[in-house]
């Protein structure tokens, strides 16, 4: 089995999931939108929905709402057996490349399908409301087995934990890319394009994935001759059983749960914070990305130095510290003063934007390695499946009930500006609950001559 070395090839292996992801960005924030004209301007129906009219029977409690639960619950939990699936896959190509390119396939091919086929034109129907509810559930299933088949490659392909860090580091980065495309050049786009051709413009992105085709090999995997199995293979309850004995895995799920929820309560609300707030959420952004690349070296100087846990508190500090910014922001008139108060509430969370993604490929990826190393298990796909479920829980209690009673009913009622705060609260709590982090894992990425 290979191992990726070199500053180049890892940053380039970084990149692989970045379509893909903007697939599922695309889905989830434009595509979805467009079966239903509610909520859009008038000047918006034309590009930012398929044809204009309803294609599934709307409603809060109608057949879509319902079809569109239905996915959701499954995004979450089908991580597990797709991760299952993955780890056990015998082929003569190994596992990771041959799942990979069959969820790519897939992922590819329910997104056309998604975007390009409407049963009956023109009316919402059941028909379509069941096409599209299915498609989207096996958009889903496909997404997550291209992901965690990736993901587990972190541990397996890539030799040491700083060359792990600098993966994870890299992809943040490109995380930040793919959101700048979906929600600034698709936002463009849609001003003269419609949702079905701009879906389409960025579709070839995906085959990104494609990079671990070519840059990692594995071994046959497949019983030899005399029926003995190269690598034994482990059920989907003992594979999940070996993740949840792992004492510090779990104890980073708590942390990396009450952090989610955090991040994607502000990323849930975002629009109607910034329509509330009447600030700009094109500058905010702009400031709270464009530097990540810079604020990362920060981040990594930390983790070098002090390990991970002092440079996970210094993120968690500056999110939080960004968050009441914003709030304080909120609270002024417009004009240039609160235009200025923006940026630098920006580019105060800028310093733990690229960060807080990087922790999501880091820590599991790494302990997945020490597991394997101890145990001769290698189940790594499963961890990163385990955190999947654990980040969906704490996204559907943020952007569910929190974000929900926040909006208010739409009669002037709404707390929406008191969103940062709350967000603000989770990463302070996640700060505390840090001290509890395992010495192990405290000390990640802390350089051997400074131990």
């Amino acid at each position: 089995m290979n191992k990726i070395k070199g500053r180049g090839r890892l940053i380039l292996y970084a990149a692989s999931g970045m379509g893909v992801n903007l697939l599922n960005t695309m889905m989830g924030s434009y595509l979805c939108s467009a079966l239903i004209v509610g909520g859009f301007g008038e000047a918006a129906i034309p590009y930012q929905t398929f044809e204009g009219t309803n294609l599934v029977i709307p409603g809060a409690f109608g057949l879509w709402a319902v079809m569109a639960l239905i996915a959701k619950i499954l995004d979450g939990v089908i991580d597990i057996p797709m991760a299952s699936i993955s780890d056990n896959l015998r082929t003569r190509f190994g596992r990771r490349r041959p799942s990979i390119l069959v969820g790519l396939c897939g992922v590819i091919v329910t997104y056309a399908l998604f975007t390009l086929v409407t049963p009956i034109h023109g009316q919402a129907t059941v028909l379509n409301t069941v096409y599209y509810g299915v498609i989207l559930c096996l958009f889903y299933t496909t997404y997550t087995l291209t992901m965690v088949s990736y993901y587990a490659t972190f541990t397996e392909f890539i030799e040491n934990e700083r060359d792990r860090t600098l993966v994870s580091n890299a992809k943040s980065v490109f995380d930040i890319f793919y959101f700048i495309i979906g929600y600034v050049l698709v936002a463009a786009l849609l001003k003269g394009l419609n949702i079905r051709v701009v879906a389409m413009i960025v579709l070839p992105l995906s085959l990104l994935m494609l990079i671990p085709m070519f840059m990692i090999k594995e071994k046959d995997l497949r019983a030899d001759p005399s029926g003995v199995e190269v690598e034994p293979k482990i059920s989907i309850l003992k594979s999940m059983g070996y993740t949840f004995k792992n004492r510090d895995f779990i104890i980073w799920m708590c942390v990396y749960a009450v952090m989610t929820f955090g991040v994607q309560l502000f990323l849930g609300g975002i629009n109607e914070y910034f329509s509330k707030t009447g600030m700009s959420m094109m500058i905010v952004m702009s400031c709270c990305f464009a530097p990540v690349p810079f604020t990362l070296m920060i981040y990594n100087r930390i983790l070098r130095r002090h390990g991970f846990g002092v440079a996970f508190r210094y993120t968690l500090l500056t999110y939080a510290v960004g968050m009441i910014a914003m709030f304080g922001v909120s609270c002024l008139a417009g004009g240039t003063v609160k235009t200025v108060a923006a940026v630098v509430a920006g580019l105060i969370s800028s310093f733990s934007i690229g960060s807080l993604f990087a922790v999501a490929y880091s820590v599991p990826s790494q302990l997945a390695a020490d597991e394997e190393a101890r145990t001769g298990h290698s189940n790594s796909a499963m961890y990163f499946a385990v955190q999947g479920l654990f980040s969906a829980v704490a996204a559907g209690i943020a952007t569910g009930p929190v974000l929900t009673g926040l909006k208010g009913d739409g009669a002037g009622g709404s707390l929406i500006v008191w969103m940062t705060l709350i967000c603000a609260a989770a990463m302070l709590v996640a700060f505390a609950l840090t001290f509890v982090l395992p010495k192990t894992v405290r000390r990640m990425g802390k350089e051997e001559k400074d131990r």
